[in-house]
Formats: C-alpha cells, sequence, structure tokens
C-alpha cells in the first residue's frame, strides 16, 4: 500500500530543514531569547550586557528563565486546539458556523493588530504596545486560517487541489503567525530580564557580598557604600577598603559591583581583575 503523500506543511517543514538544520536553529534562537533577557536585566543597573563579556553557552543557559511562560502557553494554546479539532470533526453542522465565526473574529483581530503596526509612530511608547500588536497578530492569522480550513473540509463537494495562490497565501499565513509568536516571545523575554533585575534590586543582600581593596580612592558615591583607610606599612600597596558592596555578575576578566542597598543615586562600579584591586567574599551570616 503507498504511503500517503505529505501535506503542504509537511513539504515547507522538511524544505526548511534543508536550508537551516534544526540544531543550528534552536541554537539561534536560544541564544536570541537568553540575550534580550539579559541585555534587559542589566540595563536596568545601568550596565551594557555586551561590556560583561558573556559567551554564547551563557546566554543560552539563561534562556530556558524567559522562555518558560511562552512554551507553557504555546502548549496549552496546542492542546486546546486538538481538542477543538476533534469536536468540529464530529460534528458537520457546528463545524459550519465555528468556521465562519473564526474567519470573522480572526479578520477582526488581524485587522486590529495591522492598524497597531501601522500607528507604530505614535503608539510606540505604549508599554503593552510589543505584546498586544504581535498577539492580535497571530491569533487573528491563526484563527482566520483555521476558519478558512474547516469551512472548506465540510464544504460539499470538496474543494479541488489548491491553486498556486492558495499555496502562496497558506504558506504567507505560516510566516506571519511565526514571526508574530518570535515577535511576542522576545517581549515577553525583555520583560523577564526586567522583573528579575527588579527582584535582584529588592534583594541585593542576598548577592554575594564584597570586600574590595584599592590603590587609590574611587570616590564612590552609592548610598551605604563604606571607604575606610587602610595602615600604612612596608610593601603595602592598597590603601583604600570599601565595604557593603555586592557582586551584580562576574565577567571574563572583570566585576561588576552594587551597592547592597537600592538607591536612585547608587552606580554599577566595574572591577578589573588584573592585579590592580583586592577582593575578598564575605562568608553568609548564618551560623552552620
Amino acid at each position: 500500500m503507498p504511503e500517503p503523500e505529505p501535506g503542504r506543511f509537511e513539504r515547507f517543514v522538511e524544505a526548511g530543514k534543508s536550508v537551516i538544520p534544526p540544531l543550528t536553529l534552536l541554537s539561534t534562537l536560544l541564544f536570541y531569547f537568553g540575550y534580550v533577557s539579559a541585555r534587559s536585566q542589566y540595563e536596568y543597573f545601568g550596565v551594557d550586557v555586551d561590556t560583561v563579556g558573556l559567551g554564547t553557552q551563557d546566554y543560552i543557559m539563561r534562556s530556558p528563565q524567559p522562555l518558560l511562560t511562552p512554551l507553557l502557553v504555546f502548549a496549552a494554546a496546542g492542546a486546546g486546539a486538538v481538542v477543538v479539532h476533534a469536536a468540529v470533526r464530529r460534528r458537520t453542522r457546528a463545524a459550519t458556523r465555528l468556521g465562519r465565526a473564526g474567519q470573522v473574529t480572526g479578520l477582526a483581530a488581524l485587522s486590529a493588530g495591522l492598524l497597531l503596526l501601522a500607528g507604530y509612530p505614535f503608539l510606540r511608547d505604549w508599554r503593552l504596545y510589543g505584546l498586544v500588536t504581535p498577539l492580535l497578530i497571530a491569533a487573528g492569522s491563526t484563527l482566520f486560517r483555521y476558519g478558512s480550513f474547516v469551512r472548506r473540509l465540510t464544504r460539499e463537494p470538496p474543494d479541488p487541489d489548491p491553486t498556486p495562490l492558495r499555496r502562496v497565501s497558506t504558506a504567507l499565513g505560516y510566516v506571519v503567525i511565526a514571526v508574530s509568536a518570535f515577535w511576542l516571545t522576545a517581549t515577553v523575554a525583555q520583560w523577564s530580564g526586567r522583573g528579575l533585575a527588579m527582584y535582584e534590586a529588592s534583594r541585593l543582600d542576598k548577592l554575594p557580598s564584597v570586600i574590595l581593596d584599592t590603590k587609590e580612592s574611587l570616590f564612590l558615591r552609592s548610598p551605604g557604600v563604606q571607604e575606610t583607610k587602610l595602615p600604612v606599612s612596608d610593601g603595602q600597596t592598597f590603601h583604600y577598603r570599601y565595604r557593603n558592596l555586592r557582586l551584580l555578575i562576574h565577567g571574563k576578566d572583570r566585576m561588576f559591583l552594587v551597592a547592597d542597598r537600592w538607591s536612585a543615586g547608587s552606580a554599577t562600579v566595574v572591577v578589573p581583575l588584573d592585579g590592580s584591586v583586592r577582593v575578598q567574599f564575605q562568608f553568609q551570616n548564618q551560623r552552620p
């Protein structure tokens, strides 16, 4: 018995695999979303993440945290779609009404999303713009495509083979949905990074405590940071000690330190690990 020919979507996926290997695509996506989240997180502390010196593996390891919520939402939506589709195939008359409603609702949502997209110069400062716009476009495109599919499925006699124009419109519909889902996930990753930064800022005392010795005064003005002069002695090259500092992140050849309590007047101190400073990490104040 000959095997059934693959559908349009399967052929589209196979063509994509021949151009971009799945593992490379997955690594690229994980790197991107990890980078977006980290960039938003450290911008809160005034740090450009590119100056930290994180590598590709570091960003990939950071990607699960911002991707957890979108993946759960997509999985739940997919499970719900499977249940709805199974019910639709059992009830032809209800399926016809559902297909028509899906087309109307999808077209309305898609139109609203495109209007928001066209109004970007005026709405770009709206905080929810990056979430609502791709959500409307993705949901509208999906509902409209599914509504059209259901109506063709229940039509008697069934539609003949799709025309080239329909194939192109189907492929473009998949591209629109994929791009919108990518945009939506990137927005969630950005919000996740900022939320993580604010969570850390409210609990700076949980970060590693650092005592910093320097050769010259750093003239730090962050509230709470304590500067003391070290006693002068033979061979002593470090003359100033700073307390109440916390390690924000450790890069390849530098550390980024912040005060142990948040303040609008605080700053992030970049400390090179080249022998010009002496660093001590304090034990946590908790008896074993």
